[in-house]
């Protein structure tokens, strides 16, 4: 357990130092505290942790953590040309949706669990983990996939039926108004 703590540590520092706005950001903050940017970015992390435990706007904090990073890296997964980081943020839009709509079900019971917002930013964090089977990817290939293929023909019977019960409301809208616009031109004609 040590060793992997250690090994998690280490990967941890080496991101700090990594080229980049983090780098810059850390660098500036360790030149005018004279605090290593190990120890800032864990008090940061601490705050975070304190924050979502304890503090006002947790569920807002939350949220924002769980949208704003996965966002940013999905606009530069469609500006890249590799498949496999589109593939990456798909997954994790799709498990986050679920999530969401889920939440929204049960918003009664998030008042009762402790530490809801850490736990579910916790989770957030291991469905956007840079890793293999990360969060999202093990929920999408265990959970929504399996869904997804046993009611697949449900799904699209029931999209189709919408569709074409939109479309002609769109064409009985549409009829509607041209008679409406024709009685109009004539009430003109007539005055």
């Amino acid at each position: 357990m040590s060793a992997a703590l250690a090994n998690y540590n280490e990967e941890f520092k080496k991101a700090l130092h990594r080229e980049g706005k983090l780098n810059d950001f850390f660098k500036i903050a360790e030149d005018k505290t004279k605090i290593q940017r190990v120890y800032i970015a864990y008090a940061v992390v601490g705050v975070l942790v304190l924050w979502l435990m304890f503090g006002y706007g947790g569920q807002l904090l939350c949220n924002t953590l769980g949208f704003a990073y996965p966002a940013y890296c999905s606009i530069r997964a469609l500006e890249s040309y590799s498949k496999k980081d589109d593939t990456q943020w798909l997954t994790y839009w799709v498990v986050f949706a679920l999530f969401s709509v889920l939440e929204y079900f049960s918003d009664i019971l998030v008042g009762w669990v402790p530490f809801y917002w850490l736990s579910k930013m916790m989770f957030m964090v291991w469905c956007m983990a840079p890793i293999e089977a990360n969060g999202a990817t093990v929920i999408y290939n265990r959970v929504v996939l399996p869904l997804f293929n046993k009611h697949q023909g449900t799904i699209d019977n029931a999209i189709n039926k919408a569709t074409e019960g939109a479309s002609g409301f769109l064409d009985q809208a549409i009829e509607k108004a041209k008679d409406v616009a024709a009685e109009q031109q004539l009430d003109k004609k007539d005055e």
